[in-house]
C-alpha cells in the first residue's frame, strides 16, 4: 500500500525548473510539488520565506528560484545579492529548523573558465561577475546553515518553458536566414526536464538515508560538451528535420559579442560524483535537445516520455 507522497516545496512559480518539476510529477503518487512564489514567498524579501515554507509542511525544500539575469545582476546588485545569497540562507535556516533536507541549485558561473578540462566539485572557485559571486555566497550560506543539503551546480539550462537560448534560437530563425553565435565558450547544455528528474531522485535519496556521502556539492549538467554555436547548429538541424525554422550559424568569438558580465570560456562540469553517490547519469545533451525542439514544434505524448537516468 502506497504511503502519502513526499512534499517537495519548491521556490518559484514560472521558472524552467519548477515548471518541469510540476509536469514531471503530474502522474506520480510518490512526490507532490508545492510551488511557492510571489507574493507569498519573495526571495527579494527574505522575511516572507519562513512563514510560507512552514505553512506548506515540506518533507524537502528545493531552492530553485534565482536572479538569473547574468548581465542585469551587474546593474541590480542589491536585489541580485538578496535573491541569490540572502534568500537561500533563509531557506536553509528554515530547513534546519524543520529538520528537512534542502536541495539548492547553483551554477557553473562559480568558476572562471580558465581550466582546460571539465571542472570537478573540489576545483577552486573564482567567479568572474556579480551573478557567479552571489551564487557562490548562496552555496556557502546554505552549507553553513544546515549539513542536510545537496547543492547541485548546473549549466546552460533550456526547456519548453520560459525564456532560454533554445527558444530564442527558434524564434530568431523565423525572421532571419543567419544568426551570429559565440563559438569560444564551451559548456554542457542541460534540459530543465532532466534537471527535474534528477532533483526528484536526489531528494528521494536524501529522504531515504542519512548517509553523509549523499550530501554536499554535486555537478549536474547534460552529458557532452558544446559551444553555443554547436548548440545552435544542433537546434536548427533538428528543427529543419521536423519542418521547423532554421538558420545558418555564423560562428563568432566572444570579443565580437561584448556583454556587461564576463562569461567563463570553459563551463564544462564533470558529473561523475553525482553518479558515484546518487546513481544518476544525466542524459546526452543532443537527445534532450531533440526532445525539446520536437515538442515545441508538435504535440508530444507526455505519457510515453521516457526520462533518462
Amino acid at each position: 500500500m502506497m504511503g502519502n507522497p513526499k512534499r517537495y516545496v519548491v521556490t518559484g512559480l514560472k521558472g524552467q525548473v519548477v515548471q518541469s518539476l510540476l509536469e514531471n510529477t503530474k502522474k506520480r503518487s510518490d512526490v507532490e510539488i508545492i510551488a511557492l512564489g510571489r507574493p507569498e514567498l519573495d526571495l527579494a524579501m527574505p522575511e516572507t520565506i519562513a512563514a510560507a515554507v512552514e505553512a506548506a509542511r515540506p518533507d524537502l525544500i528545493v531552492s530553485a528560484a534565482a536572479f538569473t539575469g547574468v548581465d542585469q545582476a551587474e546593474i541590480d546588485r542589491e536585489v541580485a545579492f538578496t535573491v541569490n545569497a540572502t534568500g537561500p540562507a533563509e531557506l536553509a535556516r528554515v530547513a534546519a529548523a524543520l529538520r528537512v533536507p534542502i536541495v539548492h541549485l547553483s551554477t557553473d558561473y562559480v568558476f572562471d573558465g580558465s581550466k582546460s578540462s571539465p571542472y570537478v566539485e573540489s576545483d577552486p572557485v573564482a567567479p568572474l561577475g556579480v551573478y557567479g559571486r552571489d551564487k557562490l555566497v548562496g552555496e556557502r550560506n546554505v552549507a553553513a546553515a544546515t549539513e542536510n543539503h545537496a547543492i547541485l551546480r548546473t549549466a546552460w539550462v533550456y526547456s519548453p518553458f520560459s525564456r532560454n537560448f533554445l527558444r530564442t534560437m527558434l524564434r530568431v530563425a523565423e525572421a532571419r536566414e543567419e544568426v551570429q553565435v559565440v563559438d569560444d565558450q564551451i559548456g554542457n547544455p542541460t534540459s530543465a526536464i532532466d534537471i527535474a528528474h534528477a532533483i526528484i531522485a536526489v531528494g528521494q535519496n536524501l529522504l531515504a538515508s542519512n548517509d553523509h556521502a549523499l550530501r554536499g556539492i554535486f555537478h549536474m549538467a547534460g552529458t557532452g560538451a558544446a559551444s553555443w554555436a554547436d548548440f545552435a547548429d544542433e537546434i536548427f538541424k533538428i528543427s529543419a528535420a521536423n519542418g521547423g525554422p532554421s538558420a545558418r550559424v555564423v560562428r563568432i568569438p566572444t570579443s565580437a559579442y561584448p556583454t556587461p558580465a564576463r562569461r567563463p570560456a570553459n563551463s564544462q562540469l564533470d558529473c561523475s560524483r553525482l553518479y558515484r553517490r546518487h546513481g544518476i547519469v544525466m542524459p546526452d545533451w543532443r537527445g534532450s535537445t531533440g526532445y525539446v525542439v520536437r515538442r515545441l514544434l508538435e504535440p508530444v505524448d507526455l505519457e510515453n516520455r521516457k526520462f533518462g537516468r
